[in-house]
């Protein structure tokens, strides 16, 4: 059986999408060499008035770059396209096309019901009407797609991400497979690594490690941060001055070197990450009961119940992600008994919980200090004051008043603060620190992967451009965020 090309029966339109990449990079060279030259040219006005394109050289080149971005859309198009229509015949990535048939449908359907349905859809819908936010939007959910598929239901992935093929140790993309049995796919469609596993595999694999911590992670630090920046920046005074001194003494600490401290295995044995994890995990269930409660304090028939239901359901969540095997901390001394194991939902790797606790932690202190800088301004508004004269309660107040008028600043900062998250897994990741060494992880896999980098490269620079891809979907994501935002 022959290797595989990157592009197989398709290899003829490789000539067309080259040039069209090289001139579409000689345009925008032009545009910005253009962009230094003063300007004479007139600007055209429009039948309503308003200033229509450049004319002149500038709005030339300005056109001939729109073309071309848009033939090279096009071509890309027919590449996926004919991709999954031919698998492997049209080679590498023919093969990788056909293996994400369902992420393209999901892609697909979901933007044609939110595009449907956009007007309805608050924030999220208008986030359709930005060019630059459904690009975005597009590569995160592709990468989100791409690890329910492929972690969870393994729809996409080739082969065992754990598992060695003898014969296939750092082959090259599209070496196909040695003793293939029946129902084996029959290609290593990004090679193998130095322990002969599927790249492929391990990179679907590695989406999901990313997509279950990185946005939960971020969540939990952003409920610490409004739970302590929301009271910091409305009451001020000496709760202040603490909340703010405890905020600047983790951020003034070394990032990397308390990522070191928290994994070590002496630290781990201690129970501190447990500890951590137990003070951490609490706050989304304080804050979900403060907001009920300020919420309908007037009403106390519905209230009560609402508080109990949620705070239950809550705690049973709260106690099953901080226990593992019946235990909350072990240590070679003591132990702390948790949740009963039958009763325990799921069980938090000790690696994961690390990184997690350490991820949270980390994250916090930026989160409060972007919360309470906005309670400071937000707090002086005339509909605040206005609150106050009605008799409203402070927490009422900050939950109801203050935090929904920063949501624009704080979605967009949840945006990016996602894509720190994931390059702080690939760095922990990337120096073994917390996740197993035979995880899928990227970080694990570009750490793996770059021994051998001038010999091989494929098996780092495979993880290293999907993370590279999905930081860029979520920065893309948070501009069209911000965009849409301040239209409101």
């Amino acid at each position: 059986m022959e290797p595989l090309t990157w592009t197989g029966s398709l290899s003829g339109l490789n000539i067309i999408f080259t040039a069209v990449l090289v001139l579409l990079a000689l345009g925008i060279v032009a545009q910005i060499l253009i962009s230094f030259v003063p300007q004479t040219d007139a600007r055209a006005v429009a039948g309503d008035g308003t200033m229509a394109s450049n004319q002149g050289a500038s709005g030339f080149i300005n056109m001939i770059v729109n073309y071309l971005f848009y033939a090279l859309v096009g071509i890309t198009l027919i590449y996926l396209v004919l991709g999954v229509v031919m698998g492997t015949g049209a080679g590498i990535l023919g093969g990788m096309a056909r293996q994400f048939l369902p992420v393209w449908t999901a892609l697909i359907v979901t933007f044609v019901v939110s595009i449907t349905f956009k007007r309805k859809l608050g924030l999220y819908g208008k986030l359709f009407d930005s060019t630059v936010g459904m690009i975005g939007f597009a590569i995160v959910m592709f990468w989100v797609f791409t690890g329910v598929f492929g972690g969870v239901f393994d729809l996409l992935v080739t082969h065992d991400s754990l598992s060695q093929v003898s014969g296939m140790k750092n082959k090259l993309p599209g070496t196909p497979l040695r003793g293939a049995e029946e129902g084996d796919y029959q290609w290593f469609l990004l090679g193998g690594d130095n322990l002969a596993r599927d790249v492929f595999s391990r990179l679907i694999k590695g989406s999901w490690v990313v997509v279950k911590i990185a946005p939960f992670a971020t969540l939990f630090a952003f409920m610490v941060g409004i739970t302590l920046g929301l009271p910091a920046g409305y009451y001020g005074g000496r709760l202040d001055t603490i909340l703010s001194f405890l905020a600047n003494l983790i951020l003034a600490f070394p990032v990397i070197l308390l990522f070191y401290l928290l994994v070590t295995p002496e630290i781990v044995l201690t129970g501190i990450p447990n500890y951590m994890a137990l003070f951490l995990f609490i706050f989304p269930l304080v804050f979900l009961a403060i907001l009920l409660n300020s919420r309908f304090y007037t009403q106390p028939s519905f209230r009560t119940p609402l508080l109990i239901v949620v705070l239950g359901v809550g705690a049973w969540l709260y106690l099953s992600m901080v226990s593992s095997d019946g235990t909350i901390v072990e240590t070679p001394t003591y132990s702390i008994p948790g949740i009963p194991a039958a009763l325990d939902l799921f069980d938090i790797g000790s690696g994961i919980l690390v990184v997690f606790v350490s991820v949270v932690f980390v994250n916090s202190p930026t989160v409060f200090r972007i919360v309470r800088g906005l309670a400071l301004d937000i707090k002086t508004r005339d509909y605040v004051a206005a609150a106050q004269t009605r008799g409203e309660g402070p927490w009422y107040i900050m939950l109801w008043e203050i935090l929904p008028n920063a949501r624009g600043p704080l979605i967009v900062d949840f945006c990016l603060r996602i894509g720190y998250t994931t390059i702080l897994l690939g760095t922990l990741g990337f120096f073994g620190l917390g996740l197993e060494s035979e995880s899928p992880d990227w970080g694990s896999t570009i750490n793996a992967g770059r021994r051998l980098l001038s010999l091989y490269p494929h098996a780092a620079i495979a993880p290293a451009l999907s993370l590279l891809s999905l930081v860029l979907g979520l920065n893309l994501l948070a501009d069209g965020l911000r965009e849409e935002s301040l239209r409101d």
